[in-house]
C-alpha cells in the first residue's frame, strides 16, 4: 500500500541532489524495465554517452547526475517513474518521493469521470439517427498483415504482378472491440464513405465510458474536421486540454493529469477520426526534430505525426480512421496495424432494412425489404451501411409519393436525387403544393450546391456560421441537409458551425452545381472528371478528401436526370443546354474508354462512372476490351455490379482477371450477372479453401464460363476436392488452371479424375504444386489412358486437349523439375507409350546427364510423331553436344538442335515427322529433297579441341545446315579454324563470325556457287591477317569478305592489300572500323593499281570510319575513288596524285568533307585538271570558297578532254551561286551544261580541242558550247538574277532553260523577258515559279518563245490568273510545234478564262504530253478539251488528276465525263494516263475499257479514287492484259474486292515489266489477299507495292510471297491490324529481299515481341533503310529495338 501524497515545500532539483546516493542504490537493484523507462526521458545524444558506460552503477550515477541539472518538469517525471515502478523503496526515500512525484488520485478520477461523460454525450449526439444498436463484438473488420515467403523454392521476379507473393497482404476478420483490447499500438481503421467509421469510434468511446477496456485510463477522441480550425503551433498538453479542458480550468488538475499521461502512456488512448478530412499531410517521421519537451509548441502535423510514429509517448494507443487512399500517410511504426471495415453482408442488409421500417407498418416493411433484397442494383449499394440507410430513406420517400407506378432509381446519383426530394419534403411539415420541389426551392438549392462545391475546392467540411447565410442555415437545418455542430476554436472559445448531413451529400450537391451553373465552363467541368486510382504510394501528395464527386457528375449525365437538371437550371433554352452538358461528360468518359493505358483501379472507376450514366454506348465502349485486369484493390458490391453492367453491354466474351484484390464472399454472388465472362482468373494467396468453397456455390450459374484459373493461391487438397466436384456441373469448361497452389498427390488426383467427366475440357494446368516423383509417373500413366488429354505438364502439373473426338491429335508431355535421371528413362518411356500421338516431351530441369540424353534420343522418337524434346538443364556437357552434332548428321528425323552454355542451360531437339518411317539412318538422295537442319550452340565457351570435334562431325552432313554460334567466346585461332571450312568444304556458303555476338555457318547440299565470309570485332594482328589470307587463297568461290572492326590499323591493312591480288573475291571487301590513318587510306587507294579487279575504293576517316573495296561488276566501266573526311596533308595529297595518275582506267574521284589547307588545295586543283585518268570529279563540303571554285573552272579551260565536275558547298545558294555561275560562264567557254540543285553545282565541259558548234560564230567571251542551264530549289529570288542576264543572253546555243522553286518579283519577270528573246534555239523551258503577281505573270507569258524549235513548256504551280491565262492561250497559238506542256496546279482563273487557255492549248496539234493536274474548268472548257483531244493524235502522256469541274453534278457524274472519256478514242500511242479523283465510277470505267486494249505501249495507268467497284474492276484488269509493257498501276481508294484481286492474279503474269502497284484503301478481304499472293509470285520486276488498308488483317501470305519479287524496294502493309504472325513471317523473308529499302507497317497490332523478331533479322538486311512501326502497341524503349532503321514516330 503506497503512502498518500503530501505537498513538498522545497525545490525538486535540490531534493534529487540531496537523495542522489539513495536513488543510485535503489535503481541499481531494479530490473532493466525500470531503467528503460527512465532512459526514455533522456535526450538521445546524452543517452548515447551514458549508455556507452559498461558498468551499471556508472550508468545509473550518470543518469541521476543528468536529472540533477535538468529542468523541474523533467525531474518531476523522473521521480514519478522511480516512485511508480521501483520495488523495495526505503521508507524514508518513499516518504520523500510520494510528497512530490505522485499525482492526486482525486484530480485524475474527476477528470476521467468528466471524459467519460463527454464521450457518452458525443455518442448520443452522433447516434441520434442510428436505426440499429451497434455491438462492437459483432462488428467486424479485416485485419491486414503481410505473408512471409512460402517454403517452396520459387524464382522471384521484380515485377508488379502476382507472381511474387513475398510480402503480399493477407487478411483475417477480427471484431472492432478487439482493436482496443490490445494496447500500446497504432491502428489505422479504413473504410469508404458511409462505412460507419465515425459512428464506430464513438461507440468505442461509449464502451470505454461504460467500463470496457479497463487497461485504458484516459481516452481522447479528436476529429480532424475540428483540428482543421487550428492554425497555430500547440504543445500536446495544449491540444488535449483545448478540447478536453480540466474542470473549472483547474491548472493543478491539468498538471496532474498531464503528468499521469507522460508517466503512464500505456494507459492512454488517442482516437483521431477522419484523416481524409484533414487539410494537411502528416510530417514524415524522418523529417521530425527530436522531441524532448512535451510542453514545446509544435505544428499540428508534427505533433500528430510524433504520436502516430511513436516518437513520443511510445507506449500509448493510437487509432486513426481514414479512407483507404490515405493509409500511406500512416507510417509503419512498431506495432502499426491496418484494418478495414467490413460492410453489411446480405443478412446484415436485411436486418437493417427490417429495423428501419419496424415502426412504419408491417405491410410497408415487408414490401420495402422484399424490394431491396430482390433489386440487384439497390442491394449491391446497400452493402455499405451508410448507403443502406440512404436506400431505405429513398424507398420510404418513393412509397410515400403519390402514384402507383414506382420508378426505382438505377444508380447512386438517382438515389441521392430522391433523397434530396425527400429532404425538401420535410420543409413546411411535408405539405405538398402543385409545383415541383426542385422548382420551388431552386434558389436555395443553387446556393446550397454552390456552398458544397466551394467547400470541396477549399477542403472545407465544417462551415463557420459566418460562411452560411441565415436563410440558408434555416433552410438546411429544416430540410436536414445541414447539421449544426458545436465547435471549439483554437483560442478555446466555443462556437457553432454547419456541416452537410454527410460528405457524400456535399459531393452530390457540388456535382449539381457543376452540371447546372452557367458560370462553370466545359473546361472546368472536364477537369473534375479525372478518374481516381486506388493505388497509392507514400510519395503521393495529400489528396483532396472528396472521392465521389466525379461519380455524381457522371450520374447526372444520365438521361433519367435530365428533367431534374432542367428544373434546377430554370432558364430559356435550358433543355438544349443541359443535353449539351450531359453530352460533354459522356464524351470525356468515351475518351477514357478509348485509352489503352488505364490501370485496373481506374478501369473500375470508369465502370462505376458508366454505370451511373446508364449509357449503353459508353458501357459498350468500355466493355469491348477483351480483358479486365484488376490488381491489389478492394472490390465491393458496387464495383462488381458496375463491371457486370459494362461487360453485358459489350455483347462479347471477356476475361475477368482478379489478382490480390480483397473481395467479400457476398460479392461472388454478383458474378452470375456477368453474362459474357468466359474466362475467370483469381490469383492471390488470400484466395484459399474457404474462398474456393464460396466460389463453388456460383460456378454452375456462370453460363458463358469456359476458362477458370485459380492460381498462385492458398488452395489445398480440401479445396481442390470441392472445386473438382463443383466443376462436374460446368459442362462448358474448357480450361482449368490450379497452378502454384499447395496441392499434393491427393488433390492432383481429385482433379485428374474429374477430367474425363468434363466433355469440353481443353486444358488443365497444375504446375508448381507439391506432387511427388512417384505421383508424377503414376499420374502420367493415368493420363495416357484418357483420350481427351492433349497435354500433360508436370512442374509441380498440367493437361491439355484440343479435339476430344480425334485420338490422333497431338499431345504434349511436360515433366519439369521432377528429379528424373538415367534410371527412370526406360520406365518413363514405357508409360509414355500409352499416349497415341505425342508431339512434345519436355524433360527440362531434371538429372539425365549425357547417358540419359543418349537413352532419350534412342527411345523417345520410337513412340510416335514426336516433334520436340526439351532436355534443358539436365547436366549435359560438350561431349553430349558433340554426340548430338553426330546424330544431327546421321539421324534422318533429327532436324534441329538448340543449345546454350555448352548444353548446360538450354538444350532442345526438333524432329521432322513429315513422313512416317522406321529407318533412322540417312540414305542420300533417296527422295531428292534435302532437309534443312540447324545446330544452335549459343552463349558458350568452346575449347579448340571441341571445336575440332564439332567440325569433323558437321562437315559430314549432306543436308542444308545452319550452325549458329552466336555469343560464343571463340578465340581468334578458333575463328580461323571455322573460316578454314570455306576451303575444306565446298558446300559452305557463308561463315559469319562476330566476336561474342552473332555468328553463323551455312552449308548447302551441293557445291556452293558463291560464299560469304565475315570476321568482325576480333583483334587481328599482322600474323593473323597473313594466316587468314593464306586460308582465303584456297577459297575460289568467295563473294564478300567483311573484316570490319578488327583493329588492323595501317600495318594490317597494308598486309591485307598486299595479299589482295592473290584472293579470288567477286564482290566486295569491307575493312570498316579498323582505326586506320591517312597512310592506311592510301594503301587502300593503291589497291586499284595493284589489283586489276578492284573497281571502287571508298574510305572515310571520320565518325563512320568506313573502308570498302569493290570488285569488277557487270555493266560497270571505269573505276571510282571516294575519300571522305580524310584530312590529307600536302604529303598525302602528292602521294594520292601519284597513285591516281597510275590508274589504268578512267576514274571518278569524289572528295568529301576534307579539311584542305590553302597551299595543298590549289596544288590539288591543279592536279585534278592535269590528271588525264580522271573523268568525273565530285567535291563535296570541302570548304571551297568562290575564288577557289572560279580558279578551278578557269583551269578547266585548258583541259583537252570531256570533264564532269560537281561541287557542293553549303553556301552555294541564292545570290552567291547566281554570281558564281555568271563568272563561270565568262571564264570558261567550253561549258556544255550547268545545273544547280540546292547547294550543289554540276558543270560539264568539253575539251578545248573538240569541234566547234555548228551555230554561227560568236565573239570570244561568248559561251557557244552551253546547251543547258538549270536552277532547282536553291533559294534564288528574282533580285539575284541580274548578274546572269548578259552571260545567258550570249548563249545562243542554249536549248534547255530551267528554273524551279524560284521566288519571282518584278526584277525576275524583267530578267526572263530580257533573256528569252535572245535564245533562238531554246527547245525546253521550265518556269516552276512562285510568288509572282498577276502583271508579272503576264509579262512572263508575253516573253515565251515563239520559235519553231520550241517544244516543251512547264509552268507547274505558277499562279496564272485570268490575264495570264488569256495571254498564255494566245501565245500557245504561236508555237505549233509544242510537244509537251505542264500547267498542273496553275489555275487561279475563272472558268471563262480557262476556256481561252484550253482553246489555245488544243491548237498545239503536235502535243505528245499534257499535264493539267488540279486545274479549274467549267462544262464549256471540258467540251473544248474533249473536242481538241480528237485532233491530238500524237498524244502519249496525259495527266488530268484532280481536275475541278465548275458545273452541275449531273455533268460530273453523267454524260459530261463520259463525253471527255469518249474523246480518248483517237489515242493510239498512249504511254501514260493519270485520272485520279475523277470519281468516274463503273460507267466511266466501262467507257475507258473500250480503248485500253489498243494502248499496247501503255506504261503507266493511275485511276485512284474513282469509285470503281468489283464488277468494273474485273473488266478493267482484263483490258490491261493487252498492255504488255505496263510498269505502273495505281488503283488505290476504290471499291475493289475479292473478284478484282482474283482477276489481277490472272493478269499480272502477262505484265512482266510491272514495277509499281498501288492497291491501297480497297476491300479485298482475306480471300482477296490470298489471290494477291498468287499474283505476286510472278512479279519479278515489281519494285513498289502499296497495300495500305485493304480490309484484311491476315497478310502473312502476302508477306511470304515477297520472296518471289527479287526487285522489290518499297512495301506498305500499313493500317491492316495485322498481328505478330505478320512480323514473324517478315523476319523470315526480309533477308531474302536483297533490294528492299522501305517497309511501312504503321497502324497494325504488332507487339514488342513481333518488333523484336523483325529487329533480330535486320543484321541480315543491309539494304533496308527504314521500317515504319508507328501506331503499334510496341515499347519502343525496349533494348532489342535500338536499330536506327526502326522508326516509331514522325518526329
Amino acid at each position: 500500500m503506497r503512502m498518500e501524497r503530501v505537498d513538498w515545500p522545497g525545490d525538486i532539483l535540490s531534493l534529487v541532489a540531496q537523495e542522489a546516493s539513495a536513488l543510485v542504490e535503489l535503481l541499481c537493484e531494479q530490473n532493466s524495465g525500470v531503467l528503460d523507462r527512465i532512459f526514455a526521458l533522456v535526450e538521445p545524444k546524452t543517452l548515447d554517452h551514458r549508455q556507452s558506460l559498461t558498468n551499471t552503477r556508472d550508468r545509473v550515477s550518470a543518469i541521476v547526475d543528468y536529472f540533477k541539472s535538468s529542468d523541474r518538469n523533467s525531474c518531476r517525471r523522473f521521480l514519478a517513474i522511480v516512485y511508480q515502478y521501483s520495488e523495495n523503496i526505503p521508507l524514508l526515500l518513499e516518504t520523500t518521493l510520494v510528497s512530490i512525484a505522485g499525482y492526486t488520485p482525486d484530480h485524475l478520477q474527476s477528470y476521467t469521470d468528466a471524459l467519460k461523460s463527454m464521450a457518452l454525450q458525443k455518442y448520443e449526439s452522433v447516434a441520434q439517427a442510428v436505426v440499429k444498436d451497434i455491438r462492437l463484438e459483432d462488428t467486424w473488420v479485416y485485419l491486414r498483415h503481410r505473408n512471409p515467403p512460402r517454403g517452396k523454392d520459387r524464382t522471384i521476379q521484380p515485377q508488379a504482378s502476382l507472381d511474387n507473393h513475398e510480402g503480399e497482404e493477407s487478411e483475417h476478420k477480427v471484431s472492432v472491440e478487439s482493436l482496443l483490447k490490445t494496447t500500446s499500438r497504432v491502428v489505422t481503421l479504413l473504410g469508404q464513405a458511409g462505412s460507419g467509421k465515425t459512428l464506430l469510434v464513438h461507440c468505442l468511446g461509449r464502451d470505454w465510458a461504460e467500463g470496457s477496456f479497463p487497461s485504458i485510463h484516459l481516452l481522447f477522441l479528436l476529429e480532424f474536421r475540428q483540428l482543421n480550425l487550428i492554425s497555430r503551433d500547440l504543445s500536446l498538453k495544449e491540444l488535449l486540454f483545448l478540447f478536453y479542458p480540466a474542470c473549472d480550468d483547474d491548472e493543478e488538475q491539468s498538471d496532474a493529469v498531464f503528468e499521469f499521461i507522460l508517466s503512464n502512456p500505456e494507459k492512454v488512448c488517442f482516437i483521431f477520426d477522419g484523416y481524409d478530412e484533414f487539410r494537411a499531410k502528416l510530417t514524415h517521421p524522418e523529417k521530425l526534430e527530436s522531441i524532448n519537451d512535451p510542453n514545446k509548441p509544435l505544428p499540428l502535423t508534427d505533433l500528430l505525426s510524433g504520436l502516430c510514429s511513436r516518437r513520443f509517448l511510445p507506449d500509448c494507443t493510437v487509432l486513426v480512421t481514414c479512407r483507404p487512399r490515405d493509409v500511406t500517410d500512416m507510417f509503419g511504426s512498431p506495432g502499426f496495424i491496418t484494418c478495414e471495415l467490413q460492410g453489411f453482408d446480405r443478412l446484415g442488409v436485411k436486418e437493417y432494412a427490417e429495423q428501419y421500417f419496424h415502426k412504419k407498418g408491417d405491410e410497408l416493411k415487408k414490401k420495402a425489404v422484399n424490394l431491396l433484397m430482390n433489386n440487384r442494383h439497390l442491394l449491391s449499394m446497400s452493402h455499405v451501411p451508410g448507403l443502406c440507410h440512404i436506400c431505405c430513406v429513398c424507398m420510404e420517400h418513393l412509397f410515400s409519393s403519390d402514384g402507383t407506378d414506382l420508378q426505382l432509381p438505377t444508380s447512386l446519383t438517382q438515389i441521392y436525387m430522391q433523397i434530396l426530394l425527400a429532404f425538401l419534403k420535410r420543409i413546411n411539415g411535408g405539405v405538398v403544393s402543385g409545383t415541383s420541389p426542385l422548382q420551388r426551392y431552386r434558389s436555395k438549392i443553387v446556393e446550397m450546391s454552390q456552398l458544397a462545391l466551394k467547400g470541396l475546392e477549399e477542403s472545407t467540411i465544417v462551415f463557420m456560421d459566418t460562411d452560411v447565410s441565415p436563410e440558408l442555415q434555416d433552410f438546411g437545418v429544416k430540410s436536414g441537409i445541414l447539421s449544426c455542430v458545436k465547435l471549439t476554436r483554437e483560442d478555446g472559445s466555443s462556437g457553432y458551425g454547419f456541416t452537410f448531413m454527410h460528405l457524400t451529400m456535399q459531393e452530390f450537391l457540388a456535382a449539381l452545381h457543376l452540371m447546372t451553373s452557367q458560370n462553370i465552363t466545359e473546361s472546368q467541368l472536364k477537369k473534375k472528371l479525372n478518374l481516381k486510382t486506388r493505388w497509392t504510394t507514400k510519395i503521393d501528395p495529400k489528396s483532396v478528401f472528396t472521392d465521389s464527386l466525379h461519380v455524381y457528375v457522371c450520374g447526372l449525365a444520365a438521361e433519367a436526370c435530365k428533367s431534374s437538371l432542367v428544373q434546377l437550371k430554370g432558364t430559356e433554352g435550358t433543355t438544349a443546354w443541359v443535353q449539351k452538358r450531359q453530352a460533354t461528360v459522356r464524351n470525356v468518359l468515351l475518351g477514357f474508354a478509348g485509352s489503352t493505358s488505364q490501370t485496373g483501379p481506374k478501369i473500375v472507376e470508369l465502370c462505376r462512372c458508366a454505370h451511373e450514366t446508364q449509357d449503353a454506348k459508353l458501357a459498350r465502349a468500355i466493355g469491348s476490351r477483351p480483358q479486365f485486369e484488376l490488381r491489389n484493390i478492394r472490390l465491393n458490391a458496387v464495383d462488381m455490379d458496375s463491371l457486370a453492367f459494362v461487360t453485358a453491354a459489350a455483347d462479347q466474351n471477356v476475361c475477368l482477371d482478379i489478382g490480390g484484390c480483397s473481395i467479400d464472399p457476398d460479392c461472388l454472388e454478383i458474378l452470375p450477372s456477368f453474362k459474357n465472362v468466359d474466362h475467370l482468373i483469381f490469383r492471390s494467396r488470400k484466395y484459399d479453401d474457404k474462398f474456393a468453397e464460396a466460389l463453388c456455390g456460383i460456378l454452375c450459374k456462370l453460363q458463358a464460363l469456359q476458362k477458370l484459373d485459380f492460381i498462385s493461391g492458398g488452395l489445398t487438397d480440401v479445396g481442390a476436392a470441392k472445386l473438382a466436384r463443383a466443376l462436374k456441373d460446368c459442362p462448358h469448361i474448357t480450361h482449368l488452371n490450379v497452378s502454384d497452389n499447395s496441392l499434393k498427390d491427393e488433390g492432383i488426383t481429385e482433379i485428374a479424375e474429374t477430367l474425363c467427366r468434363l466433355p469440353n475440357i481443353v486444358s488443365v494446368l497444375m504446375g508448381k504444386n507439391s506432387i511427388s516423383t512417384d505421383g508424377i509417373l503414376t499420374l502420367v500413366e493415368r493420363m495416357s489412358a484418357c483420350n481427351s488429354v492433349q497435354k500433360v505438364h508436370v512442374e509441380y502439373v498440367d493437361f491439355e486437349n484440343t479435339d476430344l473426338n480425334n485420338t490422333e491429335e497431338p499431345k504434349n508431355v511436360m515433366l519439369k523439375q521432377c528429379n528424373i535421371n538415367v534410371s527412370n528413362v526406360i520406365s518413363l518411356c514405357n508409360k509414355l507409350g500409352g499416349f497415341s500421338y505425342i508431339t512434345l516431351v519436355d524433360l527440362s530441369n531434371n538429372s539425365l546427364g549425357n547417358k540419359g540424353l543418349k537413352k532419350i534420343l534412342d527411345l523417345l522418337p520410337k513412340l510416335g510423331m514426336i516433334q520436340e524434346i526439351n532436355v534443358s538443364e539436365n547436366g549435359v556437357d560438350m561431349d553430349g553436344v558433340v554426340m548430338l552434332a553426330s546424330a544431327l548428321c546421321n539421324q534422318k528425323n533429327l532436324r534441329k538442335v538448340d543449345a546454350s552454355e555448352n548444353g548446360k542451360k538450354k538444350l532442345v531437339l526438333w524432329f521432322d515427322t513429315s513422313s512416317r518411317h522406321n529407318s533412322r539412318q540417312l540414305t542420300p538422295n533417296v527422295t531428292g529433297i534435302h532437309l534443312h537442319k540447324k545446330l544452335s550452340l549459343t552463349h558458350s565457351e568452346i575449347k579448340p579441341v571441341y571445336m575440332t570435334k564439332l567440325c569433323k562431325q558437321l562437315v559430314k552432313c549432306e543436308n542444308l545446315l545452319d550452325i549458329d554460334l552466336s555469343h560464343v567466346d571463340l578465340s581468334t585461332n578458333g575463328a580461323l579454324l571455322l573460316i578454314r571450312s570455306l576451303a575444306d568444304c565446298q558446300r559452305v556458303t557463308a561463315v559469319e563470325l562476330r566476336h561474342q555476338a552473332e555468328a553463323f555457318i551455312k552449308f548447302v547440299p551441293e557445291k556452293a556457287e558463291a560464299a560469304i565470309c565475315k570476321l568482325t570485332e576480333y583483334k587481328l594482328c599482322k600474323s593473323n591477317v597473313e594466316k587468314l589470307s593464306r586460308i582465303l587463297e584456297n577459297c575460289p568461290r568467295l563473294s564478300e569478305l567483311d573484316l570490319s572492326h578488327n583493329l588492323l590499323h595501317d600495318e594490317g591493312v597494308k598486309c591485307f592489300v598486299d595479299y589482295l591480288p592473290k584472293l579470288k573475291i567477286s564482290s566486295s571487301v569491307s575493312l570498316t572500323g579498323n582505326q586506320i590513318t591517312q597512310v592506311g587510306a592510301l594503301h587502300l587507294v593503291n589497291s586499284m593499281n595493284t589489283c586489276e579487279k578492284v573497281v571502287a575504293v571508298e574510305v572515310s576517316l571520320g565518325v563512320e570510319d568506313q573502308s570498302l573495296i569493290k570488285f569488277v561488276q557487270e555493266h560497270v566501266n571505269g573505276k571510282t575513288l571516294r575519300l571522305r573526311e580524310c584530312s590529307f596533308e600536302v604529303i598525302h595529297l602528292k602521294k594520292l596524285v601519284e597513285i591516281v595518275n597510275r590508274c589504268p582506267r578512267l576514274l571518278t574521284l569524289e572528295l568529301s568533307s576534307n579539311s584542305l589547307h590553302s597551299q595543298g588545295l590549289f596544288s590539288l586543283l591543279d592536279s585534278l585538271v592535269e590528271l588525264s585518268t580522271i573523268q568525273t570529279v565530285k567535291l563535296r563540303s570541302n570548304g571551297l570558297s568562290s575564288e577557289q571554285i572560279e580558279y578551278f573552272v578557269k583551269k578547266l579551260s585548258s583541259c583537252h578532254q570531256h570533264r564532269d565536275t560537281r561541287i557542293e558547298e553549303p553556301w552555294l545558294t541564292g545570290n552567291a551561286v547566281a554570281s558564281l555561275i555568271a563568272k563561270c560562264l565568262n571564264l570558261q567557254p567550253h561549258i556544255k551544261e550547268i545545273s544547280v540543285n540546292r547547294a550543289s553545282i554540276n558543270i560539264i565541259t568539253e575539251g578545248n580541242s573538240s569541234p566547234r558548234s555548228t551555230f554561227v560564230a560568236h565573239p570570244e567571251n561568248f559561251s557557244p558550247a552551253l546547251q543547258s542551264i538549270s536552277f532547282d530549289d536553291c533559294d534564288i529570288e528574282g533580285q539575284h538574277l541580274a548578274p546572269l542576264t548578259l552571260p545567258i543572253q550570249k548563249c545562243h546555243a542554249l536549248q534547255d532553260l530551267r528554273f524551279s522553286q524560284l521566288k519571282v518579283d518584278r526584277k525576275g519577270a524583267d530578267f526572263f523577258s530580257a533573256v528569252i528573246p535572245f535564245l533562238r534555239n531554246l527547245r525546253n523551258l521550265t518556269l516552276d515559279l512562285k510568288g509572282a503577281a498577276e502583271d508579272e505573270v503576264a509579262t512572263l507569258m508575253e516573253a515565251l518563245p515563239k520559235t519553231t524549235s520550241f517544244e516543251s513548256l512547264s509552268l507547274s504551280q505558277l499562279v496564272l490568273g485570268d490575264h495570264g491565262a488569256t495571254v498564255l492561250g494566245r501565245a500557245l497559238q504561236s508555237v505549233p510545234n509544242l510537244k509537251s506542256i505542264n500547267l498542273s496546279q496553275c489555275s487561279v482563273w475563272t472558268a471563262a478564262r480557262g476556256q481561252d487557255l484550253v482553246r489555245g492549248l488544243v491548237q498545239c496539234v503536235s502535243l505528245a504530253e499534257i499535264r493539267l493536274d488540279s486545274v479549274i474548268l467549267d462544262e464549256e472548257g471540258i467540251t473544248i478539251l474533249a473536242q481538241g483531244f480528237s485532233r491530238l493524235t500524237s498524244l502519249r502522256r496525259l495527266s488530268l488528276n484532280k481536275i475541278r469541274v465548275v458545273t452541275s453534278e449531273t455533268f460530273v457524274n453523267g454524260t459530261g465525263i463520259l463525253c471527255l472519256l469518249a474523246s480518248f478514242k483517237g489515242f493510239r500511242q498512249m504511254e501514260e494516263i493519270e485520272l485520279e479523283s475523277w470519281r468516274i465510277g463503273d460507267s466511266g470505267t466501262y467507257e475507258l475499257v473500250k480503248y485500253i486494249p489498243s494502248w499496247t505501249e501503255l506504261v503507266k495507268l493511275s485511276l485512284s479514287d474513282n469509285n470503281v467497284t468489283d464488277q468494273a474492276g474485273e473488266k478493267l484488269l482484263a483490258a490491261l492484259s493487252h498492255c504488255r509493257v505496263l510498269q505502273k498501276l495505281q488503283l488505290s481508294k476504290n471499291q475493289l474486292g475479292q473478284a478484282s484481286a482474283a482477276k489481277l492474279a490472272q493478269v499480272v503474269p502477262l505484265l512482266p515489266q510491272l514495277s509499281e502497284l498501288n492497291l491501297s484503301e480497297n476491300q479485298f478481304g482475306q480471300q482477296g489477299s490470298m489471290s494477291l499472293c498468287e499474283g505476286l509470285m510472278s512479279m519479278k520486276a515489281l519494285k513498289i507495292l502499296h497495300l495500305t488498308s485493304i480490309g484484311s488483317s491476315d497478310l502473312v501470305g502476302v508477306a511470304s510471297s515477297l520472296k518471289h519479287c527479287p526487285s522489290i524496294e518499297d512495301v506498305s502493309l500499313s493500317w491492316n491490324l495485322c498481328d505478330d504472325s505478320l512480323a514473324r513471317t517478315l523476319a523470315e523473308i526480309l533477308p531474302l529481299c536483297t533490294k528492299l529499302k522501305r517497309l511501312d507497317l504503321e497502324a497494325n497490332n504488332i507487339t514488342t515481341a513481333g518488333a523484336t523478331v523483325i529487329a533480330k533479322c535486320l543484321p541480315s538486311c543491309p539494304s533496308i533503310e527504314v521500317i515504319r512501326l508507328w501506331r503499334n502497341p510496341i515499347a519502343k524503349e525496349d533494348e532489342n529495338l535500338k536499330d536506327q532503321r526502326l522508326n516509331f514516330s514522325s518526329v
